[in-house]
């Protein structure tokens, strides 16, 4: 009997023979989203180039794609990805990284890269923890939860990071759970076909940090509390705020068309005669 080889094999690299996943881990799911959404649309990886932080979910494009990537410094993804964006505006350029990373100390990066609606799409794999360095609470830790630096249980709100981003000016800003990676995919694709910021905010389990904090325990249990706790956005604007308590809003926030960055600064170029 002959082994059979995953269809999206080919877009990893030959010499990686395993990830460095926990198991239950929801990364596999993403980066088949990901995967998945680069072959429907017909691009190959040498239409991309992949950038990531530090953290668990930093490991999808580096070193499992065999892509072009930039495994950069904690919190400055996109601030790389923005100078690979003007050097090759061309390429399709995409940050894979965790809550932590992109939204703590990279945050300020994040709003920025919305406000001026760069031509990037931002995958955002939210597990609620710093999963990687022990399970600390992180800016997505539910309120009031314990952790091993909330010991009497977490006393700031967390982020609603799909609303900061609409805020700051994203032009394409979805968010889904692992338990519809369909779903997840079609985000995908309309981001990366977007020209302007783009974020897929993908909600995760971490069965061996959060889940053992939360008491969800298991990666089946987790998926399923996605399952029984998702809420879409169209039902979601219908509810009452205290009914959306321990809820997770999902869907498309918004998707529209504004000048982008890139775009407008060779505009200008132009017309100055490349002065500026």
């Amino acid at each position: 009997m002959s082994e059979k080889t995953h269809p999206l094999r080919k877009y990893m690299r030959p010499q990686v023979k395993k990830t460095t996943f926990c198991p239950g881990c929801g990364a596999g799911i993403i980066t088949q989203a990901l995967l998945r959404a680069i072959d429907e649309l017909g691009l190959t990886m040498d239409d991309f180039v992949f950038v990531s932080g530090i953290g668990c979910s930093a490991w999808i494009p580096s070193p499992l794609l065999n892509a072009d990537t930039l495994h950069t410094t904690h919190g400055r993804p996109i601030a790389y990805a923005s100078g690979v964006k003007m050097g090759l505006p061309d390429k399709h350029v995409v940050v894979v990284s965790g809550d932590g990373d992109l939204s703590a100390i990279g945050g300020n990066h994040l709003i920025h890269a919305a406000r001026r609606n760069i031509d990037m799409t931002v995958i955002l794999v939210n597990n609620g923890i710093y999963g990687m360095t022990g399970g600390q609470t992180a800016p997505t830790t539910p309120y009031g939860l314990t952790t091993i630096t909330s010991p009497y249980g977490n006393a700031e709100q967390e982020f609603d990071i799909s609303a900061l981003v609409v805020a700051a000016g994203g032009s394409y800003v979805a968010r889904w759970t692992t338990y519809h990676p369909r779903q997840m995919t079609k985000s995908i694709k309309k981001a990366i076909q977007k020209k302007g910021f783009a974020m897929i905010e993908a909600i995760t389990q971490c069965p061996m940090q959060f889940g053992r904090v939360s008491k969800q325990g298991s990666a089946v249990n987790m998926l399923k509390n996605y399952k029984q706790n998702g809420i879409r956005i169209e039902k979601a604007a219908k509810m009452d705020p205290s009914e959306l308590q321990g809820k997770i809003v999902e869907g498309v926030f918004v998707d529209c068309d504004k000048p982008e960055l890139i775009s407008s600064v060779a505009a200008l170029q132009r017309r100055t005669g490349g002065k500026e």
